[in-house]
């Protein structure tokens, strides 16, 4: 974990882009990036719960490493 006073961390935060978030250009974006999904056929999605099991597996792991 970072301490909240690092200057390293200060200097991030001061470099990160504060515009405003353009709600109606990131849904219009979104919707392309979707039509563009199902063109291509990766959406809808033929077997949704295919390969669960390795997801849950991986989730457990992840979350078991406890952080220092």
């Amino acid at each position: 974990m970072i301490p909240r006073n690092n200057p390293l961390l200060k200097e991030f935060e001061e470099g990160l882009d504060r515009t405003p978030v353009n709600y109606l250009e990131n849904l219009r974006v979104f919707l392309l990036l979707l039509e563009e999904a199902r063109s291509l056929g990766a959406l809808p999605l033929k077997h949704p719960l295919e390969d669960i099991e390795l997801d849950i597996r991986y989730a457990r792991a992840i979350n078991s490493v406890g952080t220092p």
